[in-house]
């Protein structure tokens, strides 16, 4: 089974620049787009629960570099994504 993504107006506009700023990044990106769909408990993600400010969401890697913000709805089997960006853009 697989999870439905949800993308929302601001995610998208987040996205829009991060593609625009980082187009070296657009295959991994992708690729973890099709694996939180799939399984996003899947290893490489390297999901986890973000704390502070941030608590009540999970982040997981684009790459070592860049990250996404997400909301899981576990019971729904949806992910709403929050934000994507650099690990300075998305955690502080």
């Amino acid at each position: 089974m697989t999870w439905q993504l949800i993308f929302t107006e601001q995610y998208n506009r987040k996205a829009a620049r991060f593609i625009k700023r980082h187009p070296d990044a657009i295959s991994q990106y992708i690729k973890t787009l099709e694996l939180l769909e799939a399984n996003p408990r899947h290893r490489s993600l390297r999901l986890h629960a973000l704390k502070g400010r941030l608590e009540g969401l999970s982040g997981v890697s684009i790459n070592m570099k860049y990250r996404i913000t997400l909301e899981m709805i576990i019971t729904e089997k949806e992910v709403i994504l929050v934000n994507v960006g650099s690990l300075d853009q998305v955690y502080w």
